[in-house]
C-alpha cells in the first residue's frame, strides 16, 4: 500500500512541476487541465500516507513536497472559487436596450440530438447563438432561428472546426478569418445593441494540444494571442468567446488575459466546468466568455447537457460607461509581451 501511494504522490509531484516548463508538447501541457483533479488526489494520498510515515528525512520531504503541490494548485485555482474577488461586477442599472445574451455550445459533430439543443436554445432565448463543430447537418438542424435570428455567418466545413453565428441584433461587416492555421476560422464582427452603440465580438476555437490532433500548444496559444494583441487598447466594447481548448487557470489563459485587458466574469464565481459533460470527474471549463471593462454581468450559468462532450454556456451582460472606473483593465509587463511574442513567431 505504502509504495502504491508513492508511486500516485511522484505522479502528482511530476504533474504540477512539468507546467513550469515552457514547452508546447502535448504531454506537458495537458497538465495545465487537470488541477482540481491533482489537488484532490494529492490530498487523499497526504492522508492516507501518514499512518505510513517515519521519521527519515526522505518521508518529512516526500510529504513537504506533496503539501507544496496541494498549496500551488488550490493557489491557481483560488481565483475561481467565491472566496475570491469577483473581477465583473453585477450590473447595478439593466436595461434592456444596453443589455445583450450569449449562448454558446460546442455540438460535438458527431451528436445528432439537436432537438435537445434547440429546446435549451429556446428557454434561454439568447441575443446570439455561437455554435462550434455545427457542420452542414448541424447548420441544417439549427436553420430554423434563422427567423429569429436573421443576421448570420456559417462557415460549414466537414471537420470539427466549422462555426455559426445566429444574430438577432445587428451584425456589422462579418468576417470568417483563417489566422494561424487554414482549416480554423473564427468569426470576427461588430454587434450593434438595441441602444445603438457597437460591441466588437470575436469567436474561436482553435485547435487543441492532444496527439490525434497537433500533439502541440503552438498554433492554439499563437491564435490566443494575436486576437489579445489585436483587441488590446480598443476603445470599443469587446467580447470574446468560444471553446479555446484551453483552461481558465492555465499559463496561456492568464497570459491572453493581460496581453488583452479583458476580464473574466468566472473569477469569483466559480469554476463553470464545461467538459467533459459525460465525465464528472474528468470535466474542466474550456468554454470562455472574456469581455472588456465596459460591462457589468447579469447572468453567468452552464445550461443542461443535450448530448455534446461539452455543456452549453450562456451569459448576459450590460454596458455600463461607469463601470470602467469600477473594474480595472490588466496590463500585461514587458516579459509577458516577449513572451507573447516568441509565440506568436513560432507560427510565422
Amino acid at each position: 500500500m505504502k509504495l502504491v501511494l508513492v508511486a500516485i504522490g511522484v505522479l502528482m509531484i511530476l504533474a504540477t512541476v512539468l507546467p513550469f516548463l515552457r514547452k508546447d508538447e502535448w504531454w506537458i501541457r495537458i497538465f495545465d487541465f487537470p488541477r482540481l483533479q491533482i489537488t484532490l488526489i494529492t490530498a487523499v494520498v497526504i492522508a492516507a500516507y501518514l499512518p505510513f510515515r517515519d521519521d527519515s528525512v526522505a518521508e518529512h520531504g516526500f510529504l513537504v513536497a506533496l503539501i507544496l503541490c496541494l498549496v500551488y494548485q488550490a493557489y491557481m485555482m483560488f481565483p475561481y472559487t467565491r472566496l475570491s474577488p469577483k473581477q465583473v461586477q453585477w450590473s447595478k442599472n439593466a436595461a434592456k436596450e444596453s443589455s445583450f445574451s450569449l449562448l454558446f455550445a460546442n455540438v460535438l459533430i458527431e451528436n445528432h440530438h439537436a432537438d435537445r439543443l434547440k429546446e435549451i436554445i429556446k428557454k434561454a432565448d439568447p441575443d446570439l447563438i455561437l455554435t462550434a463543430e455545427t457542420n452542414l447537418w448541424w447548420r441544417e438542424q439549427l436553420k430554423e432561428f434563422d427567423r429569429t435570428h436573421p443576421y448570420v455567418v456559417a462557415q460549414s466545413q466537414d471537420n470539427s472546426y466549422a462555426i455559426l453565428l445566429q444574430s438577432r441584433l445587428e451584425l456589422i461587416n462579418p468576417q470568417v478569418r483563417f489566422r494561424v492555421q487554414n482549416d480554423i476560422p473564427s468569426i470576427h464582427r461588430r454587434v450593434r445593441l438595441r441602444a445603438g452603440m457597437e460591441v466588437e465580438l470575436r469567436g474561436l476555437h482553435p485547435r487543441p494540444p492532444v496527439p490525434e490532433e497537433d500533439g502541440r500548444s503552438t498554433e492554439r496559444d499563437a491564435e490566443l494571442l494575436v486576437v489579445g494583441k489585436e483587441v488590446k487598447g480598443k476603445k470599443d466594447p469587446i467580447v470574446v468567446l468560444g471553446d479555446l481548448n484551453d483552461v481558465a487557470w492555465s499559463r496561456t489563459n492568464n497570459l491572453f488575459q493581460d496581453i488583452s485587458g479583458l476580464l473574466d466574469p468566472r473569477i469569483g464565481r466559480g469554476f463553470y466546468h464545461t467538459f467533459h459533460a459525460r465525465y464528472p470527474f474528468i470535466r474542466f471549463p474550456l468554454d470562455h466568455f472574456f469581455h472588456s471593462n465596459h460591462f457589468r454581468l447579469m447572468e453567468l450559468r452552464r445550461l443542461p447537457y443535450f448530448g455534446s462532450d461539452h455543456f452549453p454556456v450562456y451569459i448576459k451582460l450590460n454596458y455600463e460607461p461607469d463601470a470602467e472606473k469600477e473594474q480595472e483593465e490588466l496590463h500585461a509587463d514587458q516579459s509577458q509581451k516577449e513572451e507573447a511574442e516568441e509565440k506568436i513567431d513560432r507560427v510565422r
